[in-house]
């Protein structure tokens, strides 16, 4: 046993040490890799395999940072070289190295096959029109839905004596619902629970849809105003 004791035994932490700063540069040199990937791509999130005559390599990129680095070498199996999981053992993880020059240069291929490839995509392009035009018109049209909206809200907050209520009316197959609070129209809405809102508090319509439903704005203005002419018409048969 004394004899034992005094046997010279390896000292683990030389390899170990000697793996981290390996796997440390690695991790810069493929991180470059991953961020130029990331850029040429033209995404943020993504993954490209290359092969080399020992094997594949796979790098994944995150927010163009390197997440991590595969190796699986033809005889099977894979080893992590870069990741965020435990690093791998001395044995595969020389063998993924001894390999990594070919990677490296299996990616500068395919960089180089990408020269040349915008070279016949011209920089001039037609002049874009303007929709000044259209959206002018479109807002005259909804300033003046929404101002008959107003006026429809304040008479029915009057006569109704609520802040909050709706109206809503069926014209020609197409359910109308105007709604009402303490700041006056909330919104108008053509075509349902799904339909279009006309009027709301958030942006505008699209022009397609003012030009499909303000034409028929109208009937829904009829019907509210046969539906006051009803209220009138009760109205006079109390007999005080």
């Amino acid at each position: 046993m004394e004899a034992l004791r005094e046997l010279d035994l390896e000292d683990v932490s030389v390899v170990a040490d000697r793996r981290d700063d390996l796997l440390a540069a690695v991790r810069d040199h493929a991180g470059q890799i991953a961020y130029d990937l990331a850029r040429v791509e033209g995404g943020d999130y993504g993954q490209r395999a290359f092969k080399t005559d020992a094997g594949e390599w796979t790098l994944k990129y995150e927010a163009g940072d390197l997440d991590y680095l595969r190796f699986a070498p033809r005889g099977g199996g894979e080893t992590y070289v870069v990741s965020s999981k435990q690093a791998a053992d001395p044995e595969p993880l020389a063998e993924a190295l001894s390999d990594y020059e070919a990677f490296v240069k299996a990616y500068n291929d395919h960089v180089r096959s990408l020269d040349g490839m915008l070279d016949d995509v011209g920089g001039e392009f037609p002049a874009v029109e303007a929709t000044d035009g259209v959206v002018a018109e479109r807002d005259r049209i909804l300033e003046r839905v929404d101002s008959a909206c107003a006026t429809m809200a304040g008479e029915l907050r009057r006569y109704e004596g609520t802040d909050y209520g709706t109206f809503a009316s069926r014209v020609d197959s197409t359910r109308w619902e105007l709604k009402w609070d303490t700041d006056g129209v909330s919104y108008l809405r053509a075509g349902g629970s799904n339909g279009v809102y006309l009027v709301s508090q958030y942006g505008p319509p699209s022009a397609a849809d003012v030009r499909e439903y303000a034409p028929k704005f109208g009937g829904f203005v009829e019907a509210y105003n046969d539906h006051v002419a009803e209220l009138e018409l009760d109205l006079q048969q109390i007999d005080l």
